[in-house]
């Protein structure tokens, strides 16, 4: 605790008043508004481009899974066995699926602004 003597021992009354009194190199509040005011409006601006570069992404990925098919068929197989009673000795079924569009399907997303939801009372 000796080693750490309190600043007004060190320099004396009279340095720490030039210390205090000095105004070099000093930002003042003015300077800090209008620098705030800047980095603020910067920030909005960039956030507003992420936001709409965000929703066109997602837009696009929405159209993509609207627009898959999911449509399949495959086709069965027969086997038939050798000999008089020609019978099938194995045989298999096909599959078909017809994906219909549905409702939603293949629709752009439309952005609206001033909707009528959104106006104030």
């Amino acid at each position: 605790m000796k080693k750490f003597l309190s600043l007004k021992k060190r320099f004396g009354k009279k340095k720490m008043k030039s210390l205090w009194d000095d105004e070099s190199g000093v930002i003042l509040s003015a300077e800090i508004v209008l620098v705030g005011t800047i980095l603020v409006l910067g920030m909005i601006t960039g956030l507003v481009e992420l936001q709409s570069a965000v929703v066109y992404e997602l837009t696009d990925l929405s159209e993509a899974f609207g627009k898959v098919d999911q449509t399949f068929s495959t086709s069965g197989f027969k086997s038939l066995k050798e000999g008089a009673s020609c019978g099938d000795k194995a045989r298999t079924k096909g599959a078909l699926y017809n994906d219909v569009q549905d409702d939603c399907d293949a629709k752009k997303l439309e952005i609206v602004c001033g909707d009528a939801g959104e106006a104030s009372p």
